[in-house]
């Protein structure tokens, strides 16, 4: 599965199938939330949370390619994600485009 952020594919007349989108929400963990507003103080990286977040767009990512697939499609064009906290402690991300099939 071709995934990219351009609305077009180099050498690719493509054929639009829809809208395909996948997502997860996540919620932080309490130690791992109290160790990281420690982290608040002195500065720096919250590597726990740049992990979550790597594993919550990996996941979206899959489950908008198994979407795609399950359409037929060969690529996803003009993919992109978005976050958003969805309550205290919780943010969704997703992952979306198009998915489209080779002509």
């Amino acid at each position: 599965m071709i995934l990219v952020t351009t609305e077009t594919i180099s050498g690719k007349q493509l054929e639009t199938l829809g809208l395909v989108k996948g997502s997860t929400i996540q919620s932080k963990n309490i130690g791992r939330d109290i160790t990281q507003g420690f982290k608040t103080i002195v500065g720096g990286e919250l590597k726990s949370y740049t992990d979550m977040m790597n594993e919550a767009r990996a996941l979206a990512t899959k489950r908008m390619v198994e979407e795609a697939q399950a359409m037929g499609a060969d690529a996803v064009v003009a993919m992109r994600y978005s976050s958003a906290a969805v309550m205290q402690g919780a943010a969704e991300v997703i992952a979306y485009g198009t998915a489209v099939k080779f002509v």
